[in-house]
């Protein structure tokens, strides 16, 4: 195939993992905040590509090096959110042949410990895997935002409260139909912002808000529902997110099932089904997938 059949279609670069840790004082105070962060860039880069041309790349040292730079200057490196714009808009400012700038973000749990019954000041455990995330891509053309935003890992289980029955069955449906169950996940929910504009993203969305209201709901409605079905308590978390937060456009969520089965203990004459079931084997894989979007309708026009 010759050179003039083919093109650079798209290009995208930078430095991913990079670590951070940041420490804000006051007083006797101290606050910890631990983030991953991945800065790419697109733009006039093309060159780099096609014809070895390295005059127009930033170097992914340089990327390495403004997220720390960023780091030191920022008052807000906990709000992940808005810290990743501040970072896409230096970048569009300092580079004018960049023209889209990525930030990812992964924030790490640290929480506070509490020693004696009372909050220390500079002690912090990891009571946790669950992490926040964001996505901020920033448009030079527009000066368009969008930021997705994301919690992972959030392993919860509960013993009751969950069946699974009058489902379609064929010929190759062995699955029995159950009344009550173990209902785990690991929850991984991601959301969208209404708003594109900077003036909006970074100064009237209350970010750590809609991320403690996403875990918050959550957890509310996995221990509280009386669950029909994975899909049916995903939906009702769902729609509860999308009314408690105005700013947030759509969310998705994957819920992987853990399975957690009755151990058959027949070959020694000792009941363990039913109502005498408590012992059980947490069995990993093949598991279920339950995913689903749900969004706000468009507003009707007049």
């Amino acid at each position: 195939m010759s050179s003039s059949q083919v093109y650079l279609k798209k290009a995208r670069y930078g430095k991913d993992k990079v670590k951070v840790m940041k420490v804000y004082r006051d007083g006797k105070w101290q606050t910890c905040v631990e983030l991953t962060v991945a800065l790419t860039l697109e733009g006039d880069i093309e060159t780099s590509y096609t014809e070895a041309d390295n005059s127009v790349v930033v170097t992914t040292d340089t990327c390495k090096n403004t997220v720390y730079i960023m780091a030191k200057r920022s008052a807000n490196v906990d709000n992940i959110e808005v810290f990743a714009q501040e970072i896409t808009e230096h970048v569009l400012k300092q580079y004018k042949h960049i023209h889209v700038a990525h930030v990812q973000i992964i924030k790490h749990k640290w929480s506070r410990m509490l020693i004696d019954g009372e909050l220390h000041p500079h002690s912090f455990v990891r009571d946790g895997e669950d992490v926040q995330t964001t996505h901020v891509i920033h448009h030079r053309d527009g000066n368009k935002i969008t930021i997705e935003s994301g919690l992972k890992n959030l392993l919860v289980l509960k013993t009751t409260g969950s069946a699974f029955h009058s489902f379609y069955r064929d010929e190759y449906t062995t699955l029995p139909e159950v009344w009550d169950r173990i209902f785990s996940t690991s929850v991984d929910a991601t959301w969208r912002f209404e708003s594109t504009k900077p003036s909006v993203l970074r100064h009237q969305v209350n970010f750590p808000e809609v991320h403690a209201s996403v875990k918050k709901i959550t957890m509310d409605t996995f221990a509280k529902d009386d669950s029909a079905s994975v899909q049916a308590t995903l939906y009702k978390m769902q729609q509860q997110i999308l009314r408690d937060n105005k700013s947030v456009a759509e969310i998705d969520y994957a819920l992987p099932n853990k399975h957690y089965f009755g151990v058959d203990m027949s070959k020694f004459k000792i009941d363990n089904t039913d109502k005498n079931l408590d012992v059980f084997q947490p069995v990993a894989d093949p598991s279920g997938l339950i995913t689903a979007t749900t969004a706000r309708k468009p507003a009707a026009k007049l």
